[in-house]
């Protein structure tokens, strides 16, 4: 015996889940203690970090950063600090 096909032919509904709002991060170079050895660019996963004119780093595409803080912890010079926005921060700005 064959069993019976559904001739409804479309596809079950996914529910859709809210999305979390992207973390934003705040990059800060202190450029007295740098000695543009490039590590920082070495180990950003997003690029964020390059290099300036001068060949010292510079953030590029500081919207990008993930907070992973590879910067932060492989720079020998402790020149890079990594912090996340928080709400309270924009709502003192407000």
């Amino acid at each position: 015996m064959k069993k019976a096909r559904s001739t409804d032919k479309s596809k079950p509904q996914r529910k859709k889940t809210p999305r979390k709002p992207k973390k934003r991060f705040t990059q800060t170079l202190f450029r007295d203690w740098c000695k543009a050895c490039g590590i920082c660019i070495a180990f950003c996963p997003k690029k964020v970090i390059g290099k300036d004119d001068a060949g010292t780093p510079e953030f590029l595409h500081p919207e990008d950063c993930i907070g992973c803080r590879f910067c932060e912890l492989h720079c020998p010079d402790f020149a890079i600090t990594i912090e996340e926005h928080s709400k309270s921060s924009k709502e003192a700005t407000s």
